[in-house]
């Protein structure tokens, strides 16, 4: 199972938050009333952000 490190989650899911916030369509359905960066977490719990990770080898 590939596991993100605690800098790569919070790059991932700030940037998510920032798409969020300028419009970005969601991915997944949220509550009303919630903030992009709760969403962004939903999101990347969930699996389904559209964002990657490229490790130098």
């Amino acid at each position: 199972m590939f596991r993100y490190t605690r800098f790569e989650r919070a790059r991932i899911v700030g940037a998510r938050a920032l798409q969020i916030a300028m419009g970005a369509p969601l991915l997944i359905d949220v509550p009303e009333g919630i903030s992009p960066l709760e969403a962004a977490l939903l999101e990347f719990e969930k699996g389904v952000v559209p964002l990657t990770v490229i490790r130098p080898s």
